[in-house]
């Protein structure tokens, strides 16, 4: 709802109120006004209307010689204005001022608007702190109901929605908070505490944020703009706690090299001696084999051993084709550009989406 204060003017003839005088007009006391008729007018959207009546009733009653009457009141409104906040907070908004007669249906009494009939006081006076008013128009149409045709009339009030109480309260504290996510990224995989530290603060920041964003909303039931770019926020953050929680699970975890300890086996092939200028040569032993590769333990016994392996076994070509290839514990360095390349990617999208589009 909005509460606006107007000044009311209508004009009609009464031949009745015609008057033989040297003066064109007679401006009467308020009092004359419930001695003379007027149109039963009433606002269709208003929850309520109170005039003003101090220090005198706010009320003005002019009447021409011919019949004219002009009869002005000050009124303070509250009218209802439906809004749709699908695009909150970058939404626009026509707030409209409906009125018609209350009785008199159109074949008694017609309304019509005057030319440059709505004037807009200075704007710099307007108490408007979450919107910016764009412009105004009047309509008017006619409305079937049981009781007959009424004229209907609607003055529409444009308004836009200011962004930077909400860029300051929200969107700038959750990518702060996005990005605080992932230095994560670059904390040693063996920081346990540090890094857990790190996400699950920013979840509970992210949790926080998005419950004051919906604090001073009404309970709608589909998804606003906002809502919208906090979720994906808190997607982004509980990514990057489940990203270490994947790595410490691949990598940190896993099983200790089995090193193939063989004994050396000497080979004593039948004691053979060569005198060679009094010098006497053996058979060279064959040395312990210690070098042996004690192989790449990756993921061994891992369920995702089906689509993933370390580069290392991948080489061999002993895995199926179709696995993807991905070096596991370099996952901090995919993180590293794929979380911010993927958060621009979708601010683009949002923005231009919600501001342009």
């Amino acid at each position: 709802e909005y509460t606006i204060d107007i000044f009311f003017a209508q004009t009609w003839y009464d031949r009745r109120l015609r008057f033989n005088s040297t003066l064109k007009a007679l401006t009467l006391n308020t009092n004359m006004v419930s001695r003379i008729w007027i149109p039963d007018t009433f606002f269709r959207n208003s929850k309520r209307a109170d005039s003003h009546w101090i220090t005198t009733p706010n009320q003005l009653l002019r009447i021409w010689n011919d019949g004219k009457v002009l009869y002005t009141l000050r009124l303070t409104i509250e009218a209802e204005c439906l809004l749709q906040l699908q695009n909150f907070p970058m939404d626009t908004h026509s707030c409209p001022l409906v009125f018609s007669s209350y009785g008199y249906p159109r074949e008694e009494i017609v309304y019509r608007w005057r030319r440059y009939s709505i004037e807009v006081s200075d704007q710099r006076t307007w108490r408007l702190y979450q919107f910016d008013f764009t412009g105004l128009r009047n309509t008017s149409e006619v409305l079937r109901t049981g009781a007959g045709e009424y004229m209907v009339m609607t003055v529409s009030f444009d308004l836009s929605r200011r962004m930077g109480y909400f860029a300051i309260q929200t969107y700038i504290p959750c990518i702060l908070t996005v990005v605080l996510s992932w230095v994560s990224f670059w904390i040693k995989r063996d920081s346990t505490p540090a890094r857990t530290s790190l996400g699950i603060t920013t979840v509970l920041t992210m949790t926080t944020l998005s419950t004051i964003s919906r604090k001073h909303l009404p309970r709608v039931s589909y998804i606003t703009a906002m809502d919208l770019f906090v979720s994906v926020c808190f997607i982004f953050v509980f990514a990057a706690l489940m990203e270490y929680a994947t790595l410490n699970y691949l990598v940190g975890n896993k099983k200790p090299p089995e090193h193939n300890n063989r004994k050396a086996r000497l080979v004593m092939p039948s004691f053979t001696t060569i005198n060679i200028n009094n010098i006497m040569h053996w058979p060279p032993e064959i040395e312990e084999d210690d070098d042996e590769d004690p192989g790449s333990p990756c993921l061994e016994g891992k369920e995702c051993e089906r689509f993933f392996c370390c580069i290392e076994d991948c080489q061999t070509g002993m895995w199926r084709e179709g696995r993807v290839r991905i070096h596991i514990s370099r996952l901090d360095s995919y993180s590293r550009v794929f979380f911010p390349t993927a958060f621009l990617l979708f601010n683009i999208v949002y923005w231009i989406a919600y501001l342009y589009l």
